[in-house]
């Protein structure tokens, strides 16, 4: 089947690497996954935890605000909509914020993104991938793991937060790591909705030369 690349973007086959801050180190004994917000009483859970909920199988596009896009990806992982079912949200819950480490702090990145548009198969905590190119294999430390958030395709990939460390759940939509940057607060890249203003581009903001192959 034929794609379509969004507007301004060019195809690649490989999986870049791209993110802020240093490459987080496991460690399964301090690792959390914390709930919050907008609930009836906050959960965390511990990786044993995470791990044990139902999982899926999806095969996704992803598209950097930096100009690449990636089609069929196949991952495997726990859809955002289970995660969800673990707390009870108070009155008017619209969107969230989904958090992960940065330089240490394990609410340092976040991004916000709609509830609405997180209930199905392709918005998923994610932790092995394979494409045409590659076996099924765990993710890297440096695209994320233990546990990486890949959101839908209509979304840019900076949606997607690595080393995943939780979710708020938020009545308003509040701005996540790049939008308080200047980055748009939707991210929809058929829309190309890369920044808030698009005469005065992101500190930070780089083309498709800084993306790093695997």
């Amino acid at each position: 089947m034929t794609k379509t690349l969004p507007p301004g973007q060019i195809e690649t086959k490989k999986w870049p690497i791209l993110h802020e801050g240093d490459v987080y180190q496991f460690d399964e004994e301090t690792w959390r996954f914390k709930l919050f917000g907008e609930v009836e009483q906050e959960v965390t859970l511990t990786y044993k935890e995470v791990m044990a909920l139902p999982k899926v199988v999806n095969t996704v596009d992803m598209h950097c605000v930096t100009t690449c896009s990636k089609f069929d990806t196949t991952f495997e992982g726990i859809p955002f909509r289970e995660l969800m079912k673990l707390v009870n949200l108070k009155p008017n819950v619209r969107y969230v914020r989904i958090y992960g480490y940065l330089n240490g702090d394990p609410f340092g990145y976040s991004a916000n993104l709609p509830l609405e548009a997180l209930q199905g198969d392709d918005a998923l905590f994610v932790y092995r991938w394979k494409d045409a190119e590659n076996d099924w294999q765990d993710i890297s430390p440096k695209h994320g793991y233990p546990l990486r958030f890949i959101p839908p395709a209509q979304f840019y990939l900076w949606k997607g937060s690595k080393w995943a460390s939780g979710i708020e759940f938020m009545t308003e939509n509040n701005p996540g790591y790049w939008e308080v940057r200047g980055y748009h607060m939707n991210g929809n890249p058929f829309k190309e909705e890369r920044f808030a203003d698009r005469n005065n581009l992101p500190s930070g903001y780089g083309g498709a030369d800084e993306w790093k192959d695997l």
